[in-house]
């Protein structure tokens, strides 16, 4: 009889996980560059020569540069381009928009990822919305990363919080992932599902924790350049990634610069979107 296995998860030493939050703090600083950098007038294309520019003087390598032959540092999407926007010098920002940034660093070998959005200048009360119902969604699934619990614990929470922000459509089409020695790696990581499934969470885990909502339709189009992803409706969509590791003493943020503690203890506190019910 065959029986179904759980997806082999990489678990990493100390050494190792130090290497990761080594990358981990060079995608931050490149991604806080290239926000502080985004502005009405200024190109894609900019910041991607923004965040490079840091990456190279960390002394780092970039994870999406020449991945499957990805031709930028960092991915920039715009209004209704989901995720892996490509940096373009042709269409400068505009007051109004809503850009969402991804990066990824390599140190030693291993890798961190991490994405977020801003608005250009002034953007409407209900995009600010979507931008914060997205990173809250996060945090609260960074906060459900427990060793003992449950892979799906994550995808509750994120799909938790979300929903009770409001009626934004979760995208079923890019997802989180393990990360380590690759980019890339087991276990998925859902933006929604019934907690207490999948693989147990143990420590020397690292996962990519990525909600991605729309204002409308969750539904999604590739575009011809084989890599944009933008809003099967046109609605604006937000994107927000970390990097977590499993440790015994609970989620350690690796690109976030404080580990992490300013947002979970964000997640945790009381307010609309207070994480503590995701996990019941």
């Amino acid at each position: 009889m065959w029986k179904r296995r759980e997806p082999e998860i990489e678990l990493k030493t100390a050494g190792q996980l130090a290497a990761m939050r080594a990358a981990g703090l060079v995608v931050a600083d490149a991604l806080r560059a290239a926000a502080e950098a985004a502005g009405p007038g200024v190109s894609p294309a900019d910041l991607d020569a923004v965040a490079s520019d840091v990456i190279q003087a960390a002394g780092a390598v970039p994870s999406f540069r020449g991945y499957h032959g990805y031709p930028a540092t960092i991915c920039t999407s715009v209004n209704a381009e989901v995720v892996h926007g490509i940096p373009s010098p042709g269409r400068p920002l505009r007051p109004g928009d809503v850009l969402s940034l991804d990066c990824g660093a390599i140190v030693d070998g291993w890798h961190a990822d991490a994405a977020l959005t801003v608005g250009i200048g002034e953007i409407p009360a209900h995009l600010a919305e979507l931008i914060a119902a997205c990173a809250q969604a996060m945090w609260c699934g960074l906060a459900a990363a427990q060793p003992g619990g449950r892979l799906t614990d994550i995808s509750h929470a994120v799909e938790h919080s979300a929903r009770a922000a409001g009626p934004y459509g979760i995208v079923e089409d890019y997802v989180g992932h393990g990360i380590g020695s690759q980019m890339h790696m087991d276990p998925p990581v859902l933006n929604q599902g019934r907690p207490g499934r999948g693989p147990l969470l143990r420590p020397g885990m690292a996962l990519a924790i990525e909600p991605l909502l729309t204002a409308g339709s969750p539904e999604t189009v590739l575009l011809d350049d084989g890599w944009t992803a933008v809003t099967a409706d046109g609605s604006v969509a937000a994107h927000f990634e970390h990097t977590v590791a499993i440790t015994a003493d609970g989620p350690w943020v690796l690109t976030e610069p404080d580990g992490g503690q300013a947002g979970l203890r964000r997640a945790a506190g009381a307010g609309t979107l207070n994480c503590s019910a995701a996990r019941t």
